[in-house]
């Protein structure tokens, strides 16, 4: 079958489209699908220790999400052409706001046997899965020389970010992911020790005397 031709070029002869890929970029998605097939495995396996409905219906959303944007990445990594399905957009259905301050709890170790996984334990492994892969998304995207791969990884970042949002108000509404904050004063403090850029011109080239 005739490999269909990328517009860029390579000095004098085009680039076939799935060869469009540089090798930083080749080691990087491998490193991105083998961490979502991870992921999507680990899901897969927290689901028959969930107890909460609501938990369960967050894992198999996000799971769903996640492997639908798996097999667009694998798609157009393989051909190096834009996907045959466009990149969706990951809602949270309900935003709620979050709850401050910090209430006793008792403090967590390591579980000791299976018996002992809660969902609490559940959300908090998804969430570790959720943030890792955002932040390895992102990586890999800077690396990527592929124009399709590259706006694919890069689209999926926000969407991970909604996804780690939506785990951590289910954390923050149970009391499984408390939130300090600092006293009213400190906060203060903080929030004005910025001001706005005066909006300065750039300094013109220096055209002067070679030295």
């Amino acid at each position: 079958m005739q490999q269909q031709q990328a517009t860029t070029k390579n000095g004098n002869s085009q680039v076939a489209a799935n060869m469009n890929h540089g090798g930083h970029e080749l080691f990087d998605v491998h490193e991105v699908l083998s961490c979502a097939i991870g992921a999507l495995d680990q899901f897969m396996m927290y689901r028959q220790y969930a107890q909460d409905p609501e938990l369960i219906r967050i894992l198999d959303k996000q799971y769903q999400f996640m492997e639908s944007q798996y097999n667009i990445t694998v798609e157009c990594f393989k051909t190096g052409q834009a996907p045959s399905e466009k990149t969706s957009t990951y809602l949270i259905d309900n935003v709620l706001e979050p709850v401050y301050g910090m209430q006793p709890s008792q403090p967590c170790k390591p579980v000791q046997t299976l018996s002992e996984i809660k969902d609490q334990n559940i959300c908090d492994y998804m969430q570790g899965h959720i943030k890792s892969h955002a932040s390895l998304l992102t990586k890999s995207a800077l690396e990527t020389t592929n124009p399709v791969v590259r706006r694919v990884l890069a689209s999926q970042v926000q969407n991970f970010i909604e996804m780690s949002y939506e785990l951590f108000m289910y954390q923050n509404q149970r009391g499984y992911y408390q939130v300090p904050q600092l006293n009213q004063a400190d906060m203060q403090q903080i929030l004005q020790a910025y001001a706005p850029a005066s909006g300065a011109q750039m300094p013109a080239p220096n055209s002067g005397a070679v030295h």
